[in-house]
């Protein structure tokens, strides 16, 4: 069970099947194999070891395809940054995992002299954009020319292949190890449940440094299909590239098909070809469902629940419960059933499994589980207990195994398929020398799903506005995580432990 064995199969099978579409750039998988076999023979002349991490920030593009590959087949271990991340949390990431090696693209090259200054232990740069390479950075194009291809490593199993950072409620984010165990065992499943269409294009819009984004791109990989890929998420040209390109099926968030429902040019393209449609990284929107049913009647909806540390799905809603009886029924309103081989409970707070209909926290257990977070062994011991991953998510499970979810445990906002963790934002806005007490909450958004809210009590005297508090918080954090709305009050409320009620604070 190790990654790159798919590639090797199709290379084997079917050499001249279309790999990937980037804008007028096209090549077939004997083309896309070599690309990543000579890619791993240069990172590896670069000193990448077995086991050593390398880094991609950039926008979705082929080559960030023969990224995930070609440091696979090498041997090495990805660390996809959010492309989002201001340049502290980009540092944080590469230096608590010593990453040697960051791939940039064009759209991120200006900010690598900071991220040198500013690392412990400067990576080495190349650059895999458009144009010209920036001085002190070795060209992608050129590195590949120059570099005679390898031999695939072979790692998989129980081998490191991935760290993924996820927010943390301490503020940091946390690296989530996974293997190529698990990894495989996450994608078997899903394809077991809905195999990707045969001869179909998949459309990659969601990014491929997010879980789900790459997740969906190894299924892909699997199953020796092709990938269209756009740079990121724009209504308008994905509506042209789907009638461009005949794109059979594609992974979108709720903002996103909302805004390609809302687009001029919606109703003019050919969309005949598209039998496919998943949505995820967000709560389900009965109301989105209605609206895309109506417009696109023969289309196959799907939905997915997960995590990045169940690499990421724990449950999926399949095309079946998304008909009329079925909608009536209220299962469209579920995360879906559990996957094969995974494990799902409802528990109490003492771990015991609740009745069904029961609200309590939903535990996983599974091959596609995580090893755990890179040197957090503490962290790791409250996630992972007795082989369960506890997710912090409170849903009930009815008579049939479907779950619906409820709330969420840790606070976390999710806002335009971003997860945003109110501690975090919390730790900023309190290091503002005019701010006494803050609470950070999520509030509905008609755009975005969830709004980041932040509830401010200044010191006495203090004088600080709204906007210069998000000021304040984009030189720290991502501008998404940031709060789109500041309320100030002249106290919070407070429970006999001196703890903010945020339930207070949300009615």
């Amino acid at each position: 069970m190790y990654m790159t064995q798919c590639l090797q199969r199709t290379l084997q099978q079917n050499p001249h099947q279309l790999a990937t579409v980037f804008g007028d750039r096209r090549q077939t998988y004997r083309q896309f194999g070599e690309r990543v076999a000579r890619l791993a023979g240069a990172l590896q002349q670069l000193g990448m070891q077995a086991g050593d991490r390398v880094g991609m920030l950039a926008l979705n593009s082929d080559r960030y395809l023969e990224y995930i590959m070609g440091v696979w087949w090498g041997g090495g271990v990805l660390n996809p940054i959010n492309t989002r991340w201001s340049v502290p949390e980009i540092v944080f990431s590469l230096d608590d995992c010593a990453t040697g090696i960051l791939i940039v693209d064009e759209h991120f090259a200006a900010l690598a002299e900071n991220i040198r200054k500013s690392a412990r232990h400067a990576p080495r740069f190349i650059y895999a954009g458009e144009g010209q390479v920036p001085v002190g950075m070795l060209g992608f194009e050129q590195l590949l020319a120059q570099a005679a291809p390898v031999e695939d490593a072979g790692r998989g199993g129980e081998d490191l292949a991935c760290i993924m950072y996820t927010g943390g409620t301490t503020g940091f984010p946390k690296g989530v190890m996974q293997s190529h165990l698990n990894l495989w065992s996450a994608c078997m499943p899903r394809m077991v449940d809905m195999p990707p269409i045969r001869d179909g294009r998949l459309l990659h819009v969601a990014p491929l440094f997010h879980v789900a984004g790459m997740a969906r791109a190894l299924i892909q990989l699997l199953a020796g299909e092709s990938h269209v890929l756009v740079a990121s998420f724009d209504a308008g040209e994905v509506l042209q590239v789907i009638e461009r390109e005949q794109i059979t099926e594609t992974l979108l968030v709720p903002t996103m098909i909302l805004a390609l429902l809302a687009h001029p040019d919606f109703a003019r393209r050919d969309l005949s070809s598209l039998r496919r449609l998943t949505y995820g990284a967000s709560p389900s929107a009965g109301e989105m469902v209605e609206h895309v049913l109506a417009r696109l009647p023969d289309i196959e909806l799907s939905h997915s629940y997960g995590l990045t540390e169940a690499c990421p799905v724990v449950s999926s809603n399949l095309p079946w419960n998304h008909t009329p009886d079925a909608r009536k029924r209220g299962l469209s309103r579920s995360v879906g059933r559990g996957g094969l081989g995974v494990y799902v409970k409802i528990v109490d707070p003492q771990g015991r499994e609740v009745a069904r209909g029961t609200v309590g926290e939903i535990i996983v257990r599974g091959p596609n589980i995580m090893q755990g977070y890179w040197n957090r062994p503490e962290e790791t011991a409250k996630a992972l207990r007795d082989g369960w991953l506890y997710t912090g998510d409170a849903a009930y499970m009815d008579e049939q195994g479907y779950l619906f979810i409820v709330d969420r445990l840790k606070d976390m906002i999710v806002s335009g398929g971003e997860n945003v963790y109110s501690a975090e934002v919390e730790n900023v806005l309190a290091r503002h020398p005019a701010v006494a007490l803050c609470a950070v909450i999520g509030i509905p958004h008609e755009q975005w799903g969830e709004a980041v809210h932040a509830v401010v009590v200044r010191k006495p005297d203090a004088q600080v506005d709204e906007e210069q508090l998000r000021r304040y918080c984009r030189e720290f954090i991502a501008p998404y995580k940031c709060p789109k709305t500041v309320e100030f009050r002249a106290e919070l409320p407070l429970s006999a432990a001196g703890k903010v009620l945020k339930r207070e604070l949300r009615k």
